[in-house]
């Protein structure tokens, strides 16, 4: 039987632990440092059709209607004036049991944890140390040590496990965007239909309001650019201060009314990490989610991308394929267009901004190009 450890209990490192579990010949154990899992209760995640299909593999189906939404439309706007500017409609990549769904991410991770035998979590383990032997990997926590046959290391964009093997040679950098998140409800916020998800488009902003349920509640997504010096990169604390806080509400308050503004619940700052390149692990070894490749957000892929890589990842080694060479060609298709997105969404220039919304309107219509640009990533 072979021994596979997980460093990090998110949704890649879960889900593959559920493709493992039926399987005799692996023996599986997620490691994670913390206490518990944060759940982050109230945030909402996107799943698009590929991850909702490979979902349902391990019981997603069981879901209800309660639990889960499923978004008709995308609805552009214009930020300034909510001016709508087209529609795009997700649905045509639906099939019957595989649909874009929207829902709270605590829910997907404790549908993911409820799968498997929770005495397969080994909490508080922080990896201090990765020892590669001739035909077995040590690994040595905080707390004690263990040896194992492979390595999968899931534990996020600043991956300590990926850091110790990669000695410092494939770190995230700063995006210049700041994700604010928060929820709310939809009496505070009129004029939209309440079956799409609402993208507004800005100068250096925009932000995603969508249903997570069908109870009265939305949840939003905000990417803001904002410059920050090395300093703050590096300080942890810094997006929990109110000072900091309230400077990013006055930037927002000059993007939104101050009702938007005041109707936001539960806000959060997130820096946001990308990957600037990528790293090829040692043998037996591999990286899957967001310690592999970190998008930026404008593709609301992280979660899709974190269960379509752990598949892939399973797959492979199951058939002793090269795990590295087939996700590396489809992680920079997706790269390169989720940077493109950022990069129209925040357009600032009046005319070039008249173009782009000219441009959406005949694209998104545009059953070749959504089935190009849209489809490979989509329906994968």
């Amino acid at each position: 039987m072979k021994k596979i450890a997980i460093i990090g209990a998110g949704i890649s490192g879960l889900y593959i632990a559920n493709l493992f579990k039926d399987h005799k010949d692996y023996q599986v154990t997620i490691y994670e440092k913390r206490n518990s899992i944060e759940m982050e209760e109230g945030y909402g995640i996107q799943l698009s059709v590929n991850s909702v299909k490979l979902l349902n593999k391990i019981g997603f189906t069981s879901f209800t209607n309660e639990e889960k939404f499923n978004p008709k439309k995308i609805d552009f706007y214009e930020i300034k004036n909510s001016k709508k500017i087209c529609d795009l409609d997700i649905s045509k990549f639906n099939s019957e049991d595989c649909k874009y769904t929207t829902l709270k991410r605590s829910k997907l991770l404790q549908f993911l944890k409820k799968q498997i035998n929770e005495d397969i979590i080994k909490y508080n383990h922080n990896i201090e140390q990765i020892v590669y032997d001739k035909d077995s990997i040590k690994l040595i926590f905080d707390k004690n040590n263990i040896t194992c046959d492979y390595l999968i290391i899931s534990d996020g964009v600043f991956s300590k496990g990926k850091l110790l093997i990669s000695t410092n040679k494939s770190k995230p950098i700063y995006n210049d965007t700041i994700a604010i998140r928060g929820t709310m409800s939809r009496e505070n916020f009129q004029n939209i239909n309440e079956e799409n998800i609402s993208l507004f488009l800005g100068p250096n902003f925009h932000y995603v309001v969508y249903p997570i349920n069908n109870e009265k509640n939305l949840n939003f997504i905000g990417i803001l650019k904002h410059k920050l010096n090395l300093n703050e990169q590096e300080d942890h604390n810094l997006f929990t201060e109110s000072s900091f806080i309230k400077n990013i509400k006055l930037k927002l308050s000059q993007k939104v009314s101050q009702n938007f503004l005041e109707s936001l619940q539960n806000i959060k700052l997130f820096p946001i990490f990308v990957s600037k390149n990528l790293y090829n692990p040692p043998k037996n070894t591999f990286l899957v989610g967001d310690a592999f490749f970190a998008f930026s957000p404008s593709f609301a892929q992280g979660a899709s991308q974190s269960i379509e890589g752990a598949n892939e990842l399973y797959e492979s080694l199951i058939n002793n394929n090269n795990f590295y060479d087939i996700r590396l060609k489809r992680v920079k298709m997706i790269n390169s267009r989720s940077n493109f997105n950022q990069f129209a969404f925040h357009l600032s220039n009046p005319i070039m901004i008249i173009f782009r919304n000219i441009f959406l309107k005949l694209l998104t219509k545009n059953k070749k190009f959504l089935e190009s640009y849209l489809g490979k990533i989509y329906k994968s």
